[in-house]
């Protein structure tokens, strides 16, 4: 089967309530998770690694972040001459005083793009679901069975992404207005049409991250070996934006336990089952707990955090308090100073 067969097309104009603080200053895409990585990482990579060769991002809000990521996309080998990466920023859509809303309202805006590419048929998938899946064996499946619409669950749950022909997508394009449609979520639910809709089952490592709660829970479970080793194999690699960092410091005082430690870090307190990014500052006598510290973040000396989230660049004084729980955890915002005492 020709490995370029598949168009990749991601989702990325979601914006949800329910991941704030987290994305106030960035999209959902390009939320940092486990350790080095960001949330579009992993589907992107997953379509590189299925022989996808041009994919197109669809984006609405605080996307600057994401295109600093992406770049050229090079470091997904997507820097080339014909196809590769596309990036289609989406303002808000008003038609004769009528506000269009949704993926298809988005993709119509850029429907050269689809009208130009060669690939019969197209991945739609968010940008915010972990998992490292081979596409290629989806099409197989979805091939073999005849299908319209690919959707594929995990353990029943959908993992909101989809396969179908890119004729079928131009078609539902074309008349998503008639029908109501928003996205292809919206076809797929509609029981009105005679498509024929079939379900693939995925069994790696999969999670959809629609929440703060959720994040936590799911950068929590990589430090389970089992998950780790699902979602990290050697020959289908995570890529993503490279930075040189120097090895980790771990001073005399400094004590790690079942955690994700990136480059630069210097530690001279306590860590323990938690997730510290790059170039993240543990003073002496902090004690850090259930956390995910991002990156170039600096705890202060006698900190003692448990279930917190702290985001890019900020800092927490000396002496400092913090404590979360799995469900709510306590998140302190990007470039932000903590220097209150507080829990949840």
């Amino acid at each position: 089967m020709n490995n370029n067969m598949m168009l990749g097309v991601i989702d990325a104009t979601t914006y949800m309530e329910a991941m704030a603080p987290l994305v106030e200053q960035r999209s959902i895409a390009a939320v940092p998770f486990a350790g080095r990585y960001r949330l579009i990482d992993f589907v992107l990579s997953s379509m590189v690694n299925s022989g996808i060769e041009s994919v197109a991002i669809f984006s609405k809000y605080q996307y600057r972040s994401l295109m600093d990521h992406l770049g050229s996309g090079k470091n997904w080998d997507l820097n080339r001459k014909r196809d590769g990466l596309f990036f289609f920023p989406s303002p808000d859509l008003l038609f004769s005083g009528e506000r269009r809303v949704g993926a298809f309202a988005h993709f119509e805006q850029h429907i050269d793009y689809f009208l130009r590419s060669r690939q019969k048929y197209a991945i739609i998938a968010n940008g915010y679901t972990v998992c490292n899946i081979d596409f290629a064996e989806v099409l197989v499946s979805h091939i073999e069975r005849g299908c319209d619409v690919t959707r594929i669950c995990r353990r029943g749950e959908p993992l909101e992404m989809y396969l179908l022909e890119t004729s079928l997508l131009l078609d539902l394009i074309a008349d998503y207005k008639n029908r109501g449609y928003r996205s292809i979520v919206d076809v797929v639910r509609d029981g009105r049409h005679s498509l024929s809709i079939c379900d693939y089952e995925y069994t790696g490592y999969a999670a959809v991250i629609d929440s703060v709660g959720q994040y936590f829970r799911s950068s929590m479970e990589l430090l389970d070996r089992n998950v780790w080793e699902q979602l990290f194999l050697a020959e289908r690699p995570i890529y993503t934006k490279v930075k040189d960092e120097p090895p980790t410091k771990y001073g005399r005082e400094g004590i790690v336990k079942r955690s994700m430690i990136a480059n630069g870090c210097v530690i001279d307190g306590t860590v323990e089952n938690s997730v510290l990014f790059r170039s993240v500052k543990i003073g002496k006598g902090a004690v850090v707990k259930n956390s995910i510290i991002m990156q170039k973040c600096q705890i202060g000396d006698g900190c003692v955090l448990d279930g917190v989230i702290i985001d890019k660049d900020a800092k927490v004084e000396p002496g400092v308090v913090l404590k979360g729980t799995a469900d709510q955890p306590f998140v302190v915002r990007k470039g932000t100073v903590q220097g209150e005492v507080a829990s949840r």
